[in-house]
């Protein structure tokens, strides 16, 4: 019985800071009192988040048109977004001032801009089958599970003088801009869906060609990259 006392008393210690914090976005005096309440860092992170959507609007456009200019558009906003995540932190240390709506709404733009952007631009060059699709799922979702585990477990990774963390667990999901380059260097190639077509082919699993059992061989790297998202045992140096 003591035993789980001591749980419990840990428990309510652990959040009541965390409702402490929560209480500053409490404002009964308007309807934008969150907007009110958002830091300068804040507002950079949502920059993140934009670049994310206006890249998956822009493969829309892409697919509605087949206008080129438009599928060039959609692969720069990510790296564009990649420059404010980086930024966020900068102006978080320089105005000292750091929250816990900060840390989700990272983690959310994160996962538009490094997450669904890429998996539907990689949609766009090519990747269309049905297990395609499924293997892009699979890439979000493991992006959105690895960016959940960052925020429930960074403070028990250990830290540098500075307070950094010394490592990611499984590699970031901002890494996905290397696959990115990839179908950059593809469409310049002409190596996309409409003119010389995805590198290395298909392979059909089960059935006949052209049904759902059919798997562009490049989806495997997407996979693969998902699963090193989640792994637990991959420890990336953090720079």
């Amino acid at each position: 019985m003591s035993q789980r006392k001591t749980v419990v008393t840990k428990t309510n210690d652990l959040a009541r800071p965390t409702a402490d914090v929560l209480h500053q976005y409490e404002d009964s005096d308007g309807h934008f009192s969150l907007v009110r309440n958002f830091r300068l860092a804040d507002l950079v992170t949502i920059m993140n988040g934009v670049c994310g959507s206006f890249s998956i609007f822009s493969s829309a456009r892409y697919l509605l048109t087949n206008d080129i200019d438009y599928l060039w558009t959609a692969m720069a906003f990510p790296l564009a977004g990649l420059m404010f995540d980086f930024l966020d932190g900068k102006v978080a240390r320089w105005r000292k001032s750091s929250s816990m709506l900060g840390q989700e709404l990272d983690s959310l733009a994160d996962l538009i801009s490094f997450g669904v952007a890429p998996s539907l631009l990689a949609f766009v060059v090519g990747l269309r089958t049905y297990l395609d699709t499924v293997v892009l799922t699979g890439f979000i979702c493991c992006g959105l599970a690895r960016l959940a585990r960052f925020n429930a477990t960074v403070a028990l990774i250990p830290k540098n003088d500075g307070g950094k963390a010394k490592y990611f667990e499984g590699l970031p999901i901002p890494s996905s801009l290397a696959l990115v380059a990839i179908l950059s260097y593809w469409t310049k190639q002409g190596w996309i869906e409409g003119k010389e077509g995805i590198p290395w082919g298909t392979v059909t699993l089960w059935g006949e060609q052209g049904g759902r059992g059919e798997l562009h061989v490049v989806s495997i790297i997407f996979g693969c990259w998902a699963a090193a998202m989640v792994s637990k045992t991959l420890r990336v140096p953090k720079l």
